[in-house]
């Protein structure tokens, strides 16, 4: 009955669409306004019988939804479940996959510890929606993991990916950020495969975009990338982000970041704090149309017992034959002013003197001893000028060395080696500290 007064209010046709009836059947109505013939008004109703096309089409929502409900467990399911937690940094991060209307898409993050106090951060968006989206945003995923254990320059880590990234499916592109963290050099080091800028809060509250350098996707082939760094020291927070944050249709992208660059400046607290009101401040709802993902990271500030916790000391080694033991009563002094235990007291002199003898071996100037704790471990790492990375072989019984990479690999609860800017090398090891007892 509304429908025929409005047809007959209106003057025109009004239709009401695929609607059940008392028989249990779908209709379409439609009412039609017929002109007045002496003085008096009419309406056509219409009825057809469109039952069949409304199950087809409720079967085809349904099957929309198992599919969209798929690729988000699947997306889900490839999403870290639980962040690594470095020791120098504090992270966060969501997800939000697009809404019911949107298929899913390959957005992710990930953070993964390097060791010697080092810290990766990747976020990624693959191109296209669903299940197959999903699934090459995981291969990638786990390719990051373990490209990341080799401790590459991130502009390196980016041209292995490209490698790969054309293997699994040349019609399937990628953005991508990488980036490490260094406490001990209070900078982001970074590559961006055509990726979001990251941004970046000083400790003032002062808010800077790390533009450039930035490469095509991943995929493409054919471009050599390069790191670009943006300072990250204490009481400074990162935002990396993806598409969805900042993309809106008929607005430039660039406004989009700009809004979240004021969002940020404004946005304080814990990071998981900082990342929910980014989200909030971007009108990220259940029906948002595009897969958001957020990683936020804060580098704090620590004074006090806290910052007793967190302690550097360097020594330059010039060389010579003053150079092991001099390094073994820097190590010695140093330890025992931390008030370490015995134990491990004579544990990190031990792997220091191997290191650096090491050093002094095989490494050419400019040496350099360097030794952090944090609330969690000991780190001991030798510097030089030499890009030859050591690895651990098995020594014979007659032979004068070859040694002390073994012995540190057996003492200490993790070692690597890396190379340096420069040409050089860094080669480290760390000691997990007991817990406070009760």
């Amino acid at each position: 009955m509304p429908l025929l007064d409005q047809a007959q209010r209106s003057g025109k046709p009004r239709t009401l669409k695929s609607r059940k009836a008392p028989d249990g059947r779908s209709y379409t109505f439609t009412c039609t306004p017929v002109p007045e013939n002496h003085g008096e008004s009419a309406v056509l109703v219409f009825a057809t019988d469109v039952t069949d096309h409304a199950e087809a089409a409720e079967r085809l929502r349904a099957s929309e939804r198992r599919q969209r409900e798929t690729a988000v467990t699947l997306q889900r399911s490839l999403l870290p479940q639980e962040l690594e937690e470095p020791d120098d940094l504090r992270i966060a991060a969501t997800y939000h996959p697009g809404g019911t209307e949107a298929a899913v898409g390959g957005d992710w993050y990930d953070v993964i510890t390097l060791g010697g106090g080092r810290t990766a951060l990747v976020i990624g968006d693959v191109m296209g929606r669903g299940v197959r989206a999903a699934a090459v945003m995981g291969q990638l995923r786990t390719a990051v993991r373990a490209y990341a254990r080799l401790d590459l320059p991130p502009h390196e880590i980016l041209q292995l990916l490209d490698g790969l990234a054309m293997e699994i499916d040349a019609n399937q592109i990628a953005t991508c950020v990488y980036a490490i963290h260094d406490p001990n050099e209070g900078r982001l080091v970074y590559a961006s495969a055509g990726h979001l800028p990251i941004l970046v809060r000083d400790e003032s509250g002062t808010v800077r975009r790390a533009d450039e350098p930035t490469g095509p996707p991943l995929g493409t082939g054919g471009w050599i990338h390069a790191s670009g760094s943006v300072p990250l020291g204490p009481g400074s927070t990162a935002v990396l982000y993806t598409d969805g944050l900042v993309e809106r249709r008929n607005e430039d992208l660039d406004e989009g970041i700009a809004a979240l660059e004021r969002a940020l400046a404004g946005a304080t607290g814990s990071p998981q704090v900082v990342c929910d009101r980014l989200v909030r401040s971007a009108g990220v709802t259940a029906d948002h149309d595009d897969d958001v993902a957020v990683l936020v990271l804060q580098h704090p500030a620590r004074t006090g017992p806290d910052g007793e916790l967190f302690r550097n000391a360097a020594l330059e080694l010039l060389g010579g034959v003053e150079a092991a033991p001099r390094a073994r009563a820097f190590a010695s002094g140093v330890l025992t002013s931390w008030r370490f235990p015995a134990e491990l007291h004579d544990l990190g002199v031990l792997a220091t003197s191997e290191l650096v003898a090491n050093s002094l071996q095989h490494g050419v100037p400019p040496m350099r001893l360097r030794l952090r704790r944090t609330d969690r471990r000991l780190i001991i790492e030798v510097t030089d000028g030499d890009d030859h990375l050591p690895r651990r072989r098995r020594a014979e019984p007659a032979d004068e060395s070859g040694r002390g990479i073994a012995i540190v690999a057996t003492i200490a609860s993790g070692w690597g080696s890396r190379r340096t800017p420069g040409g050089g090398k860094a080669v480290w090891c760390e000691f997990v500290l007991p817990r406070p007892t009760d």
